[in-house]
């Protein structure tokens, strides 16, 4: 989904961002009026952005924040816990230094059309390993379906998510995301099942990974 005038998600009133939450459970708009309920198609893939504060320089080192700490609350609780346990990966994006620059230029990286086939790939596996099932892909196959599967893994490979569960560091909803997310990182791999370190790598990114 992509916003064409503003490019940070918190410059949308909270009431907004939330409208979001529904369709992202369900793949459904729902629109009710007093005699009906239109229904229409609602898969998306939601990207947002958000600087740490309004001015954008909260936490950097060259750089002096003038928001207080009220202002910068308010501002990032427009992304509510809701729809904030409904993205599945958090990156925290460091300001990009000249050495970095200097060592970017010269550091090998993936290519479009290589991260394209890698995606085709994965999603080939996620399609086979579902044949018979009415779901294609790993996003639309629900939470029970993963847990199931789940206990077919080796000993002990879901037992980060078991713990941050326990803690309440993630919700339900937030375990059987990070689920789908470790079979997708199974599936870029190349391997038949998430390991346990695939499932550590997904929770790690749910709580904010920094790049």
């Amino acid at each position: 989904m992509y916003f064409p005038s503003r490019d940070e998600a918190p410059e949308f009133a909270g009431a907004v961002l939330d409208v979001l939450r529904q369709p992202l459970e369900s793949g459904e708009i729902r629109i009710h009026r007093a005699n009906a309920v239109a229904t229409f198609p609602g898969r998306f893939q939601l990207v947002m952005a958000a600087n740490p504060c309004p001015c954008g320089q909260y936490g950097a080192p060259d750089g002096e924040c003038t928001c207080a700490p009220s202002v910068r609350r308010r501002y990032l609780a427009k992304i509510s816990g809701p729809l904030l346990d409904r993205v599945d990966v958090r990156l925290t994006v460091r300001r990009v230094t000249a050495t970095q620059l200097k060592l970017g230029a010269t550091t090998p990286r993936i290519t479009t059309a290589d991260a394209r086939a890698r995606v085709i790939a994965a999603r080939a596996a996620a399609t086979e390993r579902l044949v018979g099932t009415p779901w294609r892909t790993n996003a639309q196959v629900p939470g029970a379906w993963l847990r199931e599967n789940a206990r077919r893994m080796p000993a002990g490979a879901t037992a980060v998510l078991d713990r941050a569960l326990e803690r309440g560091a993630i919700t339900m909803r937030g375990y059987d995301r990070s689920l789908r997310l470790a079979w997708s990182l199974a599936d870029v791999a190349g391997t038949d099942r998430p390991t346990a370190e695939q499932i550590a790598v997904a929770l790690y990114l749910r709580k904010g990974a920094v790049a």
